[in-house]
């Protein structure tokens, strides 16, 4: 056996203490990563073995009055992508691919998608809101950091109506405008978390782990809307807007002895389901090259609900405030005579009435009618600056409402000290002063509740998604402005107004209204433009009021005039509001005599047999619908619609029912 020469022996030495040296390295690299690094390294693999989405909460649903749906969510499902997952499974020519086939799926741009699927966020929502069938699509891909998860998405049944309202949400289901904002919180519910262990491809593991921790729904809202006469008063702005074609027209309508935000309308509104849309071709071509900042404007502006946020000079509807103040300092009674000349100077200032020949010798209630620009003067004259702003602060005017909708404004109103008689004198008729439709409504409508102001109220409860109540907005009184007597007085002046003044194209045969008319033109650069707000301000039935309502229309064109802009758009709303709260109409003599060819009034026909029921409706010019149809033509009428007594226009259809 040949010996081992000693250079043998030496290189045999040096491989044994090289592989020696390389086996201790590799010892002490595997408790480097093992030891030190083992907190590390076992987190990315929990990480990339763990699949954790987050559990949307269902939003709350928001309803009206009578619990009709003004707002809910929708379950469907989110598209999620883990880049890090993708980036360590696929090269990126896959990505690419896998890019355009999800794109066509979810109808997105292929390259938006690449973008969410290679950035270096650790997880990316690819689309929020996909049904059932899409997110099926997607999951049969079987792409690894490709995740779906279940979510909701806000529907709003009515569109545009009330939109100002109730506001909309953006893509994270988080409240951005109107009661969808003010009450996010509530509305939100929290978001819970769904973790399980997972393979490569992030399918569940068989003996996996799987944690859910459950969302809490939100709260469900009812509001205070009665969503008919939402209807109501929508359909009466649509047609006003056509008619006077104005920029804005804003209407609210109010119980007076409850404060309760009956409707709320603003036109042009815009639709919740797709809030970043423009109403109009033109308007969404124009946004279209609108820069970012300039869009987000815009889009502020169509969302804002000028009703609480607003400001304008209410003109002649303000005399209501100036004339109570009056009548409730013993200044002047409803009988007390003035005499109009047509203009009034006030420290070396002349102010004119509308009616520039005057109105010669008149009472309050007359002056009121007339609209009478001196008589109100003379009347916050008397009353003094104090006195003055006594009142204004009774009436709610120089504070917010306190109402629960964001973004809600001041009043602008000069400072007591800086005042002087001329800017006192303006005032008297509601110009020089600044407020919200939301403010003169709530003041207003005071003199309907016996002299006591209430707060506006638009949410009565919370509840859970079981009906459950856990918070009530009760009804609440802030305080006694005027006196019964006062109130009383008032109520007949306004009604005085619609009946024999100027409010007249307000008038309703068989109800008694009440009203003031107003017409401002707009402060521009400290001076007056031709630009008008008009408006009306109205009341019904007066013995009783149950409803109140402003219209405002802004920048109307042609006729300024409230009394040819606003009130018959307020006309068209009560005429169906009254009916709808089912007041029943008391025509005078002369009102009988004059409607007597074009009315009837409903007989009672129920206990009769339909041959007899038929020749009763026939002989008062009335039609007839049996329900169910079919079957015998006779038979015994169990119950009929409407009811009878009341009072409808000949022609009207009355459902008889079979037993």
């Amino acid at each position: 056996m040949r010996k081992i020469s000693l250079e043998n022996k030496k290189r045999i030495m040096y491989v044994f203490l090289f592989l020696a040296a390389l086996m201790l390295v590799m010892l002490l690299r595997t408790a480097w990563i093992q030891i030190y690094h083992a907190t590390e390294y076992r987190d990315k693999a929990i990480s990339q073995q763990t699949s954790d989405l987050p559990v949307q909460s269902k939003r709350g649903a928001i309803y009206d009055t009578h619990g009709k749906v003004l707002a809910s969510s929708a379950d469907c499902y989110a598209v999620w992508a883990r880049p890090s997952d993708l980036k360590t499974t696929y090269s990126q020519e896959k990505i690419t691919e896998i890019s355009r086939r999800l794109a066509v799926i979810l109808n997105l741009d292929s390259k938006t998608v690449r973008k969410k699927l290679t950035n270096g966020q650790a997880l990316n929502l690819i689309s929020p809101y996909v049904s059932e069938k899409t997110k099926n699509r997607v999951t049969n891909m079987n792409i690894t950091g490709l995740l779906t998860a279940r979510t909701t998405k806000r529907y709003y049944p009515l569109g545009s109506s009330a939109a100002k309202l109730i506001g909309s949400v953006d893509s994270n289901n988080t409240g951005r405008s109107g009661l969808e904002l003010e009450f996010n919180s509530e509305l939100a519910g929290v978001n819970g978390r769904m973790i399980k262990e997972t393979d490569i491809n992030g399918n569940t593991l068989a003996y996996g782990k799987s944690l859910l921790y459950g969302a809490k729904n939100g709260y469900n809202l009812t509001t205070t809307i009665d969503e008919v006469l939402q209807h109501y008063a929508e359909n009466a702005v649509a047609a006003g807007l056509k008619k006077t074609q104005a920029k804005k027209i804003m209407c609210i309508v109010m119980n007076p002895k409850t404060g309760d935000i009956l409707a709320m309308v603003t036109t042009p509104s815009f639709n919740p389901n797709d809030a970043t849309e423009p109403a109009t071709a033109s308007e969404r071509a124009a946004f279209n090259k609108m820069t970012t900042k300039q869009q987000s404007k815009y889009l502020s502006a169509m969302w804002k609900n000028p009703i609480v946020s607003d400001l304008y000079e209410p003109g002649s509807t303000f005399k209501l405030i100036n004339t109570t103040a009056a009548l409730e300092e013993g200044i002047a009674t409803p009988n007390t005579h003035f005499y109009c000349s047509g203009s009034i100077n006030v420290a070396g200032t002349t102010l004119y009435c509308w009616q520039k020949a005057g109105h010669g010798s008149e009472t309050l209630t007359s002056a009121v009618g007339n609209s009478c620009n001196p008589v109100q003067v003379q009347l916050a004259l008397k009353m003094g600056k104090d006195k003055y702003y006594n009142y204004l602060d009774l009436f709610g005017i120089t504070d917010k409402t306190h109402v629960d909708l964001p973004a809600e404004t001041s009043a602008i109103i000069k400072s007591k000290k800086s005042l002087s008689k001329v800017d006192l004198a303006t005032m008297a008729y509601g110009q020089g002063i600044a407020v919200t439709p939301l403010q003169l409504i709530t003041a207003i409508s005071s003199i309907g509740n016996d002299g006591v102001l209430m707060k506006p109220r638009i949410v009565k409860k919370l509840t859970t998604s079981s009906g459950k109540t856990v918070k009530t907005f009760p009804v609440k009184k802030v305080r006694q402005v005027m006196s019964k007597k006062t109130a009383s007085e008032m109520c007949k002046m306004m009604e005085y107004e619609v009946s024999k003044g100027g409010g007249s194209t307000a008038k309703i045969a068989g109800y008694s209204i009440g009203g003031k008319t107003g017409t401002a033109n707009k402060a521009v650069n400290g001076g007056y433009s031709d630009d008008t707000f008009s408006s009306f301000i109205g009341m019904a039935p007066m013995e009783d009021p149950q409803l109140a309502v402003l219209v405002v229309v802004d920048s109307p064109q042609g006729v300024h005039y409230g009394a040819q802009t606003a009130a018959p758009i307020a006309r068209a709303f009560l005429k169906k509001a009254l009916e709808y709260e089912e007041i029943a109409p008391h025509y005078s003599d002369s009102e009988k005599k004059s409607l007597s060819s074009s009315i009837s009034t409903i007989p009672d026909v129920t206990g009769m047999s339909s041959l007899k029921a038929e020749a009763a409706l026939e002989k008062v010019g009335l039609k007839y619908k049996v329900s169910p149809s079919g079957g015998s033509s006779k038979f015994t009428v169990k119950a009929q619609y409407p009811k009878a007594g009341k009072v409808v226009k000949r022609g009207s259809t009355v459902y008889i029912y079979r037993e």
